[in-house]
């Protein structure tokens, strides 16, 4: 469905991502994890084309990307990045209304197809009660379900989203997820997030791609990518690894740096 091949970007002399060789599957959830500035939002803005790879190819539904209308593209894959301006004059359902605008004519209203995709999508993400609400007046985990809303009004393929649960608190970050995994479930969306909790990557998805200094360094199940070597080569700590219904998870041990021991 996501396809890279030698994608190359380099934002500095400082930072650059290099050979990345990457097969998305339809159904998926992916999770990007590694330290800060490793890559991963880089990445993400690179399979979404909100930037262009020095060198390579990212191929949506065996087209190049880079050659698709931007209104074929938003109606196969949507974005949701990691800032948004919860400022905006709009209520709930005037924002997920934006979701339709890569389905509808230049100028054109909303049809009842586009009204019934709203709806559906206020339904799934528990807003339909918030649609007249101001965005402003909601807390944080209800704005990010809205923009979550609005993204999937789009009617995705594949949903790409950046940190999703940053700035929220527990209950919330797990709301997010849970809704995640029903969109993934229920709808068939295939998913590609950046997290920086890594027992939630472990939780919520059927595979983990641990980037570094620009490069993969690991890539498969769960099971296979959260061992003590990956802490120990990735973040430089120690972990123990536990099993909990199936489920991987980690606590930290300790930082492995001399200059701290």
């Amino acid at each position: 469905m996501l396809l890279t091949k030698n994608v190359s970007y380099e934002h500095s002399s400082s930072f650059r991502l290099e050979d990345i060789d990457l097969h998305i599957a339809e159904g998926e959830i992916v999770s990007l994890i590694g330290p800060n500035g490793s890559g991963k939002s880089t990445f993400l803005r690179l399979i979404s084309r909100l930037i262009t790879p020095r060198s390579g190819e990212v191929i949506l539904d065996g087209k190049m990307i880079g050659s698709m209308k931007s209104q074929e593209v938003a109606k196969k894959l949507a974005m949701l990045p990691q800032m948004q301006d919860h400022q905006l004059d709009l209520t709930v359902g005037e924002l997920i209304e934006f979701g339709r605008y890569p389905h509808r004519a230049a100028y054109g209203k909303l049809t009842q197809e586009d009204e019934d995709i709203v709806q559906w999508a206020m339904d799934v993400t528990r807003l339909t009660r918030f649609k007249n609400r101001p965005l402003q007046s909601l807390s944080g985990g209800e704005r990010q379900r809205a923009w979550i809303a609005m993204a999937i009004a789009q009617r995705p393929k594949i949903l790409l989203l950046d940190e999703p649960t940053t700035f929220l608190d527990i209950s919330h970050q797990l709301e997010v997820m849970e809704l995640v995994q029903a969109l993934n479930e229920q709808f068939g969306m295939t998913v590609v997030m950046v997290l920086h909790d890594i027992n939630q990557a472990a939780r919520y998805s059927d595979r983990l791609i641990v980037l570094k200094g620009g490069k993969v360094q690991y890539d498969g199940i769960p099971q296979c990518v959260l061992c003590r070597e990956m802490f120990q080569s990735i973040f430089e700590i120690d972990a123990d690894i536990y099993k909990d219904n199936g489920k991987l998870f980690f606590t930290p041990i300790r930082i492995r740096k001399e200059e701290y021991a």
